[in-house]
C-alpha cells in the first residue's frame, strides 16, 4: 500500500492535468514527487526553496489571482513557522487554498522536535474559517484531497488543512469531508469515544469488550457537534473521550460547547505538552504519549470508573 504522501503526490499531479486553476507550491520537501508534474506544468509547480514564509506568501499571492494553491511541507514548517503569513496572506486577505502537511506530531522522530508539530491544529483554531481533515488511510486522504482541491469545502475559495500521517488504519472508511461516522454503538448511557484519523484502529482495540460508542473523525473542523450530541442522547450526564493524534485537549472546548446545556465529563487524550527528548521510533512515541491500545484502555476505563465513584 502506498503512503498518504505518495498518494498526495500522485493524485494532485493528475489534478494539475485536469484543472488549470490548480497550482502546487513547495519548499524543497516533496519536490521529487512532483518532478514529472513540474515538467508538464512548469508555471504551476513552484519550488521556492527552503523559505517557508515565502511558501505561504506565494500561495496567498496565487490565490489573489484566482488560482487554487496547494502548499506542502512538514507541518512544523507549514503551520508553525509561517503562522503570521497564514493569518495575513490567507485570513486577512480573505483568500482560499489547501495546506497539505506531513510529519505530524512524531511521524519522523529522527528529525527531532524541529520536524514535529503536535500543536498545529490548536494553532489553526486561533484563526477563522479553516476546515481541517485528518485522514486515517491513503484512500481517505485521496477523497479529502480531491474535495479540497476542487474547493468543495466552501464554494471554491475556502481554506483547508489536510494533515497527512505515516500512521494508518488497516482499512479506509467512506469519508465525505463532513461530520463524524459512527463505527461502534454502545448501550444507553455508554461513553462516547471520538477517534481521530489514524488512531481509530488503536481506539477500537482499546475498547474491545467495553460498552462504548465510537465515533470516527477524519474531518475535525468544523467539529460535528450534532453527531456527538446524538451519540450521548439519553444519557443523564454524558461522558466523552477525545483521542487525537496531536496536542491533548485540542478539541475539548468544541466538545464542551456541543454539550453546553447538559452536565457532562470530557477526557482529552493526545500528545503531551512536554517534549520527549529521545528520538526513538514512532511506535515508542505513541506509547510514551499514552496513545497505544493498552494505555488507552487504562485511561478510558479509569475515566469512566471515576464517574461511578
Amino acid at each position: 500500500m502506498d503512503t498518504m504522501r505518495e498518494r498526495f503526490a500522485s493524485v494532485v499531479s493528475r489534478l494539475l492535468d485536469e484543472d488549470p486553476r490548480l497550482a502546487v507550491v513547495l519548499a524543497e520537501i516533496g519536490a521529487d514527487g512532483f518532478r514529472r508534474a513540474a515538467e508538464r506544468h512548469p508555471d504551476r509547480v513552484v519550488n521556492v526553496g527552503i523559505r517557508e514564509q515565502l511558501l505561504v506568501g506565494v500561495g496567498g499571492g496565487l490565490a489573489l489571482t484566482g488560482m487554487r494553491p496547494v502548499l506542502h511541507t512538514f507541518a512544523s514548517f507549514l503551520v508553525e513557522r509561517p503562522f503570521e503569513q497564514l493569518k495575513l496572506d490567507f485570513g486577512h486577505q480573505g483568500t482560499g487554498g489547501v495546506l497539505v502537511s506531513a510529519g505530524g506530531s512524531y511521524d519522523w522522530p529522527a528529525g527531532g522536535f524541529t520536524h514535529m508539530a503536535p500543536g498545529d491544529v490548536a494553532l489553526l483554531d486561533t484563526l477563522d474559517g479553516w476546515t481541517v481533515h485528518v485522514p486515517g488511510h491513503p484512500d481517505e486522504a485521496e477523497a479529502l484531497l480531491r474535495r479540497a482541491c476542487a474547493g468543495g469545502d466552501g464554494g471554491g475559495d475556502d481554506r483547508v488543512y489536510v494533515r497527512l500521517s505515516a500512521q494508518t488504519n488497516a482499512r479506509p472508511l467512506p469519508v465525505t469531508g463532513e461530520g463524524f461516522l459512527t463505527v461502534r454503538r454502545g448501550g444507553p448511557g455508554a461513553p462516547a469515544v471520538v477517534a481521530v484519523g489514524p488512531l481509530l484502529d488503536g481506539v477500537l482495540d482499546a475498547v474491545r469488550g467495553l460498552d462504548a460508542t465510537v465515533l470516527y473523525a477524519a474531518t475535525v473542523r468544523p467539529f460535528d457537534a450534532a453527531a456527538l450530541r446524538a451519540a450521548v442522547a439519553g444519557s443523564g450526564a454524558p461522558e466523552v473521550v477525545l483521542v487525537e493524534p496531536y496536542l491533548a485537549g485540542t478539541s475539548t472546548a468544541a466538545a464542551a460547547e456541543a454539550l453546553a446545556d447538559v452536565p457532562h465529563r470530557i477526557l482529552g487524550l493526545g500528545t503531551a505538552r512536554a517534549e520527549l527528548r529521545r528520538y526513538g521510533t514512532a511506535a515508542e512515541h505513541l506509547a510514551a504519549h499514552g496513545l497505544d491500545p493498552r494505555s488507552l484502555r487504562e485511561r478510558i476505563t479509569g475515566f469512566t470508573a471515576g464517574a461511578a465513584v
